[in-house]
């Protein structure tokens, strides 16, 4: 029974090593904006303010770094791992590691107990740096606010990509500025230079007329508001995350900088919604 305790260190060290060697995050592809002076840009008038000039529509985020606990470079998870951080038990594995080949350093006197001992701090501390890097890079889940009944109507009328953008905020993602990060760089969201806007929550309700409503809150400190609720960028939010959604911006709390983009089921919104819901706000702001 000598070497019972460095058999559970050798064990641990063979998970802990072979999960650093899967998670292992490579260089991230985030491309961070960069300033320059305006007056030298020859097309600063042919495109929209800090619009991305291709018409696609949402896609799952692409990283070199692993995302959502699994999304490769092509964006798509061949696996998910949740509730729990994968940081948490990378760091826990290597101190584990660390602790039983340290208990096993003082209880040997004879040198095989030290030879194995080695073994665990070898591997033991490079683990434990390796979870407090993926730590750092951590991105937690956001929470998602369902209104009674809203599960249902989630389930049976939520669009592909509704689905697709609802499975990946709700999971931890590594290496990324935020969540949906190159959502917001595509529409246009990020002023350069500054921080992204903060995916806080996710909120699934029920609209009079039974369809899905399904809201990105988002934290935008230095995005203003008039941007985000632009007309010609709103009719851009029913394309990117279409088709048959209707999208519309949502001022959720002033103070603290909270916005929405509101996706509704059912198409696009009409004309006489969308100048009923101004003349709404108008009156609310005269008041």
């Amino acid at each position: 029974m000598k070497f019972s305790t460095s058999s559970t260190a050798i064990a641990l060290i063979s998970i802990g090593a072979s999960s650093c060697a899967a998670f292992a995050p490579a260089f991230s592809n985030v491309v961070r904006p960069i300033t320059r002076d305006a007056a030298s840009s020859p097309m600063r008038n042919t495109a929209p303010l800090f619009m991305s000039d291709d018409n696609e529509g949402w896609a799952a985020p692409k990283s070199a770094m692993i995302g959502g606990a699994g999304v490769n470079n092509a964006g798509e998870p061949p696996f998910e791992i949740r509730g729990f951080s994968l940081g948490n038990l990378v760091i826990g594995a290597g101190v584990v590691i660390t602790v039983l080949s340290f208990a096993e350093y003082l209880s040997n006197s004879g040198g095989d107990g030290l030879n194995v001992s080695g073994l665990g701090f070898v591997y033991g501390i490079p683990i434990t740096l390796a979870g407090a890097a993926l730590k750092y890079a951590e991105i937690d889940p956001v929470p998602c606010i369902t209104s009674p009944g809203a599960e249902a109507v989630f389930d049976a009328k939520a669009t592909e990509i509704i689905q697709k953008i609802k499975q990946d905020v709700t999971r931890h993602r590594y290496g990324d500025e935020a969540h949906l990060d190159t959502t917001v760089k595509k529409l246009g969201l990020v002023v350069p230079g500054k921080a992204y806007p903060q995916l806080v929550e996710l909120r699934e309700d029920v609209t009079d007329d039974g369809e899905l409503a399904f809201t990105m809150v988002w934290q935008s400190l230095e995005t203003p508001y008039k941007m985000w609720a632009d007309e010609k960028r709103r009719k851009r939010y029913e394309t990117f995350f279409g088709p048959g959604v209707g999208a519309e911006v949502v001022k959720i709390d002033a103070e603290q900088r909270l916005v929405g983009i509101r996706l509704t089921t059912g198409g696009p919104l009409s004309e006489e919604y969308l100048a009923s819901k101004e003349n709404k706000e108008e009156a609310a702001a005269t008041a």
